[in-house]
């Protein structure tokens, strides 16, 4: 098939897609006293994320979501990694 390309296109490279980050076990353990959370509280995402499995999070990681905002300047928040 003439064009055809297996080439895997990285989505984090997207203007849309915010930037991701997987959590240290400390910084992790900082944020949830922080918030007094367990980590199973926090909204989930899938390790079948595309992003997710390009950063190499697995189940039971936390990631960091940092998104521009022209009101707030940059919005952090955080994800559960959970499989499937």
């Amino acid at each position: 098939m003439r064009g055809s390309s297996n080439k895997k296109i990285d989505p984090r490279i997207h203007y849309l897609v915010p930037k991701h980050e997987v959590l240290s076990i400390e910084e992790a353990y900082k944020i949830l006293k922080e918030l007094g959370i367990k980590p199973e509280q926090l909204p989930w995402i899938r390790a079948s994320d595309p992003v997710v499995k390009i950063i190499g999070a697995k189940p039971g990681d936390i990631i960091r979501i940092v998104r521009k905002s022209s009101l707030y300047g940059e919005v952090v928040s955080y994800r559960y990694v959970i499989s499937g």
